[in-house]
């Protein structure tokens, strides 16, 4: 998006009144396109991120916030949701420009086994910041609320469609507990305040400007440069991968929905891990060497949504194939010098 681009958006946002929308973790993978959608739909923007994961670099989430920068319906304050004092006053001077319609909360800690390695820090985030900012919401009476959750809520021995009323009190990981007491609390606190909530449990999102710690984007940085992979088990294991366009459309979809849903966001479709490895060599044009490793215990054998929900309460469906998805993401890290010289 063009800094012209931004100021036209500006001025429709201006003349229309698009909503007024707190976004968490939006120097994250997810954060950063959803902010990118919503200015482009003619909200006005806040971000909150601390920039900060023990996985990877800053640099990587500072490259996205430049990105976003430009843009003057958009509005960022470096902030950590477990400091609640801080958030209070980032909120305060939100709602004194405006009433905050909405909040999208996608802060978190989200990685698997480093969750093994740092328990507290996921629970700190993932479960006391969600409690800080449901507090905020409270307290400035914010109606609409989304979560981002996680497939890792639903734990193993699940090898066909998963539905969202799947049990899921015996999650795999840290990193899935913590979700699973972050959705409990949020819907503690619909029925206590009559906040609109909404829950999306994101399957294995991929796609331009992911997460370098996940499968997909780093499996295309090592194979380019002529480094091995390692892939956790035989790589038999399959996933359920859904490209990070499809996965805004249906986040933005759940906007105007009211009382408390949880709905799966995932292709419906998944791959063993093996195949994409094949896919990211075709659109490569390189053969990658895999160094295979023990199983990673924390980790599902299979994650496979069902997306009857998301079809029926937000008319939203996928569009984009692996296959594409795949090609569109080596594209865009062959052509972005920029992102790569801040690659950590």
């Amino acid at each position: 998006m063009s800094e012209t681009d931004c100021i036209t958006l500006n001025t429709e946002l201006n003349r229309n009144a698009g909503q007024h929308i707190l976004v968490t973790g939006c120097a994250g993978f997810i954060g950063f396109h959803l902010v990118l959608q919503l200015v482009t739909k003619g909200h006005l923007v806040h971000g909150v991120d601390s920039l900060a994961a023990s996985y990877y670099g800053p640099e990587f989430k500072q490259w996205r916030l430049s990105q976003l920068g430009i843009c003057p319906s958009f509005r960022f304050t470096c902030c950590d949701i477990r400091d609640r004092d801080n958030l209070r006053v980032v909120f305060r001077e939100a709602v004194s420009k405006r009433p905050v319609d909405a909040v999208f909360h996608l802060a978190a800690w989200a990685n698997v086994r480093d969750s093994v390695l740092n328990p507290g820090t996921y629970y700190e985030s993932n479960v006391l910041g969600t409690l800080n900012i449901l507090e905020i919401c409270r307290e400035f009476r914010v109606q609409k609320f989304v979560l981002a959750s996680t497939s890792s809520v639903y734990g193993a021995g699940l090898d066909g469609p998963i539905r969202e009323d799947t049990e899921n009190s015996r999650p795999l990981s840290p990193y899935g507990a913590s979700k699973v007491a972050a959705e409990a609390m949020l819907h503690s606190y619909h029925h206590l305040y009559d906040i609109d909530s909404t829950v999306l449990r994101y399957f294995t999102v991929y796609g331009p400007a992911g997460r370098p710690d996940m499968s997909v984007l780093g499996f295309i940085q090592a194979i380019h440069e002529g480094r091995p992979i390692t892939v956790y088990g035989d790589g038999t294991q399959r996933r359920d991968f859904v490209y990070v366009d499809d996965v805004v459309q249906g986040t933005l979809a759940s906007l105007p929905l009211t009382g408390y849903e949880t709905i799966n966001l995932g292709h419906g479709h998944p791959h063993p891990l093996n195949d994409v490895i094949g896919m990211i060599e075709d659109a490569l044009g390189r053969r990658a060497e895999v160094r295979y490793e023990a199983e990673n215990t924390a980790d599902p054998q299979t994650t496979y949504a069902d997306i009857n929900r998301a079809q029926a309460l937000l008319g939203w469906s996928p569009t984009i194939g692996i296959e594409e998805g795949i090609r569109r993401t080596v594209d865009w890290y062959l052509n972005s010098n920029g992102w790569r010289a801040n690659w950590a």
